[in-house]
Order: C-alpha cells, then structure tokens, then sequence
C-alpha cells in the first residue's frame, strides 16, 4: 500500500514533485549565490567614509535580512521536502548510486546553508572578518555543488564517474583562476 503524505484533495504526482523541487531549487541557490555577493559588498563598505559606510551596511543589513529569511531559507526547505517527497514516492532511487552521489552534494550544500547563515548572523553585528576576496571564493562553492548536482542527475549512470570527478576539480580551478583576474583586473 502506497503511504499518501499529501492529503488526496490535493493531488500531487512524482512530476509535481519534481517541477516543485526544481522551483524551489533555483530559488534556492538564487538566494545562496546573492546573500554571498552582498556579504562582498558588506566587507567592502568598510572602506568607504565612515558616513557613507554606515548607511550602506544598513541597508545591506535590510537586503541581507530580507533575502535569507524570505527567500533562501524557505526556498531551501521547501527544496529539501519535495526532494524527500520525490524519494518516498519512488525509494528505489536510494539504491541508485548517481542517487547517493547527488545526496552526498546535497549534504554538502546544506553544510554551505549553515555556513552561510553562521556568516550571515556576524553580518547582522557586522562582526564578520571574511575579506571580499575570501568570500568571492566561497560564493563559487554553490557554484560548483550546482554544476556537480546538474550533471549528476542528468546524466545519471552513463556518466563516466573519472571524468566527472576531473571536469569538477577543471570547473573549480578555472572559476579560482578568474578569480585572481578579476582581482587583479579590480586593483589596476
């Protein structure tokens, strides 16, 4: 007998499921990208004139707030239900090896949340001791779990696990070398 978590005047689908958890997967990482972007500016503001610095960590302080609370962290949940709602309709993918892949950057992804929420709670004091060029790296992180999730589950079992695991260290190493451009390119 099939367990129904959803009431039946509500009919859901596997494909609902999933549609729902892609939504909520794009918002989700919307969310992760910016609030590390405006941790960028955040750190940056202390070089400005004390003045001007200061109304600009407020309002980043309201943007920050705004974001995390009414976007990513929703979107995130909402995410991790549908996905568990995907994995109770049909548990034989727990048995696919693409499947535990995908949930191990999952977990990865969720540690990355946390982190970020860690940060986003020194923000709030503008407490935090990240410089810019620290977080732009760490705002790749998501980038690369996206990449590496993507590619997972599209190509599943046909993916030639070597290959992957060197086009993920390919796509981290040149997002770090922009990087340094666009460091370098910023200072001239």
């Amino acid at each position: 007998m099939k367990i129904r978590l959803i009431p039946y005047f509500c009919p859901m689908t596997f494909d609902t499921y999933k549609a729902l958890h892609l939504i909520f997967m794009v918002s989700w990482f919307a969310g992760l990208f910016y609030i590390v972007r405006l941790f960028v500016y955040h750190t940056e503001s202390f070089e400005r004139e004390e003045h001007e610095g200061l109304i600009l960590r407020n309002q980043f302080k309201i943007m920050e707030r705004k974001l995390w609370y009414i976007i990513t962290w929703p979107a995130g949940i909402l995410t991790l239900v549908f996905g568990i709602l995907m994995l109770v309709d049909n548990p034989a993918f727990l048995k696919m090896p693409w499947m535990q892949v995908k949930l191990a950057f999952v977990l990865g992804l969720v540690i990355y949340h946390v982190y970020c929420h860690k940060l986003f709670l020194l923000y709030k004091r503008d407490a935090a001791k990240l410089s810019s060029t620290k977080l732009r790296v760490l705002n790749e992180v998501a980038t690369l779990i996206l990449v590496a999730v993507v590619f997972i589950v599209v190509m599943k079992s046909t993916l030639n696990w070597l290959y992957a695991t060197l086009g993920f260290f390919g796509v981290a190493i040149a997002l770090m070398i922009a990087i340094q451009w666009y460091k370098r390119m910023r200072n001239k």
